[in-house]
């Protein structure tokens, strides 16, 4: 890096500081692609600690090793069809006409296999779910982080809630989420955040387990495919709507979103902590023309401990002070509201900018 760029970047940390000292207050389990397309399969396998020993902070907060900072910003977000990889397209826009750094963004696995890829340094954002995040940071809830917590994921803002779509052939005749019983079930990708979510939601709600019904495993888009060529009864979608892959099966084929009822959204959120009531508007897509009573979990963009804290801070100005060039999920994501369900730590870069 030149002497130049490095001068430019404390200046710019000058100001940074400066503008956090104004105060902006705001700022985590599940879903989508989480918005998106929750399929990741990272395998957690990293011993949490990252690369960056050459990057440590001093005891002034700064990183001059750069956490093992790139030239390019690493940003992972999910599947094509889902809200992540769109959304982290008009971040990629405001940081680079914003700040120093020019993006990255990668389609991925989305929330499992992007906490993995934060957590060997092969990513330095991501987009992911709150109920993995937790997963992931504290060692459990899922076979790829049990006894092995992710120990440098690091929170830097909540952003709008990850709707769990539960989709069904019409030809089916399911009204509840106990008539899944015995049925053709597409619950997400193999390990995926999804696939979690359908399990708890099923088990708890309705007592199934996967003895119960036929789980099938692929990405939204195939579930979309299966549900179209009538090889599913039913496939979980998690992601803020609207979600690409729904809208796109519901311009060419009917289908229908299971509207819970209120004991199974009680069930859900008795059995766990990061679930949350919420609806899905009428008309957000063909042929759904009443409101879809549902759970959801949030979306939310996780970093690195050992990553820069002036890029951090630099990357959530970047975004927060221009929330007016998103076109996507406008009414939720908010400064005020960027801490709202923030399940683990606050990297350092983050927190100077929201507190």
């Amino acid at each position: 890096m030149s002497d130049n760029l490095i001068s430019e970047r404390v200046d710019r940390r000058t100001l940074l500081r400066g503008a956090a000292a104004a105060g902006v207050i705001g700022i985590a389990g599940c879903a989508d692609d989480d918005g998106n397309g929750d399929d990741g399969t990272g395998n957690g396998d990293d011993d949490g600690t990252g690369n960056g020993d050459d990057g440590t902070d001093d005891d002034n907060g700064d990183d001059n090793g750069n956490g093992g900072q790139t030239d390019v910003i690493r940003w992972h977000a999910g599947g094509t069809g889902g809200t992540y990889f769109p959304l982290s397209g008009e971040f990629e826009g405001i940081i680079e006409d914003n700040t120093d750094y020019p993006v990255e963004v990668s389609s991925t696995g989305a929330s499992v296999e992007n906490v993995g890829s934060l957590g060997n340094g092969d990513a330095d954002f991501a987009m992911i779910q709150n109920d993995i995040a937790y997963f992931a940071r504290n060692g459990e809830g899922l076979e790829a982080f049990e006894g092995d917590p992710i120990e440098n994921l690091r929170g830097v803002a909540t952003l709008y809630p990850e709707t769990i779509h539960v989709l069904l052939n019409p030809d089916a005749g399911v009204e509840s989420l106990s008539d899944l019983e015995g049925m053709r079930v597409n619950t997400g990708d193999l390990g995926s955040g999804t696939q979690v979510n359908a399990l708890q939601i099923l088990e708890s709600a309705a007592g199934l387990t996967t003895d119960d019904f036929d789980e099938q495993n692929t990405d939204f888009t195939q579930a979309a495919n299966q549900l179209r060529d009538g090889d599913v009864d039913a496939a979980f979608v998690v992601g803020g709507w609207p979600v690409g892959a729904v809208e796109e099966i519901a311009t060419t084929t009917d289908v229908q979103i299971l509207n819970m009822s209120d004991e199974e959204r009680q069930a859900a959120r008795d059995d766990a902590s990061w679930f949350a009531d919420d609806t899905i508007p009428a008309g957000t897509y063909g042929g759904i023309d009443e409101d879809v009573n549902t759970v959801s979990v949030q979306a939310m963009i996780a970093t690195r401990e050992e990553f820069s804290a002036d890029t951090v801070e630099a990357v959530t100005e970047a975004i927060f002070e221009n929330l007016d060039r998103l076109s996507i999920k406008t009414d939720f994501i908010t400064a005020d509201s960027a801490q709202d369900g923030m399940s683990i730590e606050l990297h350092e870069g983050a927190d100077r900018y929201f507190n």
